[in-house]
């Protein structure tokens, strides 16, 4: 059986700091951050399936993405949990939309982070036969972090 894959791209806006970095990035700042992920399998060939022809709806893909990513990260500041002058400082701030993570929020990290949550989504698509193999975080148009499924 032949398998194909399939890529969808969305963006969104959100910001971090690298607290330990001996750079630029210890600073507090924002990114037009890219994500896009690849999903693997073989398309679907039930003659009359509103799917027939695809390995799955581009539309479908943009949903997953957005309920359970896009819509909790769009907009976020992104703190280490460890970072606890960032996560103090924010707590104080009404409403504020941030998003703690285990480690630093480096584009390899949230890539990962991101692989976690999607995958078991995608994962269940078509009774399994639509698999995350890819994630790819861009952090700037030049800089990104790629995560596969192995």
């Amino acid at each position: 059986m032949r398998q194909f894959h399939i890529t969808r791209h969305l963006e969104f806006d959100a910001g971090h700091r690298i607290p330990n970095h001996d750079g630029q990035c210890r600073h507090l700042h924002g990114h037009r951050y890219q994500i896009e992920v690849t999903l693997g399998g073989p398309i679907i060939e039930r003659v009359g399936d509103a799917d027939e022809g695809m390995l799955m709806d581009f539309g479908h893909i943009k949903t997953i993405m957005q309920e359970f990513l896009i819509d909790s990260w769009d907009h976020s500041f992104f703190v280490a949990k460890s970072d606890q002058m960032m996560v103090d400082f924010l707590a104080r701030i009404p409403d504020h939309k941030t998003t703690l993570v285990d480690g630093v929020p480096t584009a390899e990290n949230l890539a990962k982070i991101a692989f976690d949550i999607l995958s078991p989504k995608f994962n269940n698509f078509y009774h399994g036969q639509v698999k995350l193999k890819k994630l790819r975080l861009y952090e700037t148009p030049n800089c990104w972090a790629d995560i596969f499924e192995e």
